[in-house]
C-alpha cells in the first residue's frame, strides 16, 4: 500500500489507476491525513463457454438464404423509392 497527497493524485490519477489495477492499494491524503483510499475490484470468476448450448443455438436459427450483402442490398434499394 502506498501513500499519495492529493495534489499528487490530481496530477497523476491515469498512472494511479494503472497502479491499482495492477494490484496496488492506494491512500491519497489530504494535509497529511488519509482522506480516500483506492482499491482493485475484485473480478467474478469468468464461466467457460458451454460449446453443446452454443451449436445448438446457432442451429436452430433460419438460414440467411444469399447472404447479409445481399439482404442489406434488399432492403436498401425496396425503401429507396
Amino acid at each position: 500500500m502506498s501513500t499519495v497527497s492529493l495534489t499528487d493524485a490530481k496530477a497523476n490519477l491515469n498512472a494511479l489507476i494503472d497502479r491499482v489495477a495492477g494490484g496496488d492499494t492506494v491512500t491519497i491524503t489530504r494535509r497529511g491525513l488519509p482522506v480516500a483510499r483506492l482499491m482493485p475490484i475484485p473480478n467474478p470468476p469468468r464461466r467457460p463457454v458451454d460449446l453443446d448450448a452454443l451449436q445448438a443455438l446457432t442451429a436452430g436459427m433460419p438460414d440467411p438464404g444469399d447472404g447479409a450483402a445481399a439482404f442489406v442490398r434488399t432492403m436498401r434499394d425496396g425503401d429507396r423509392y
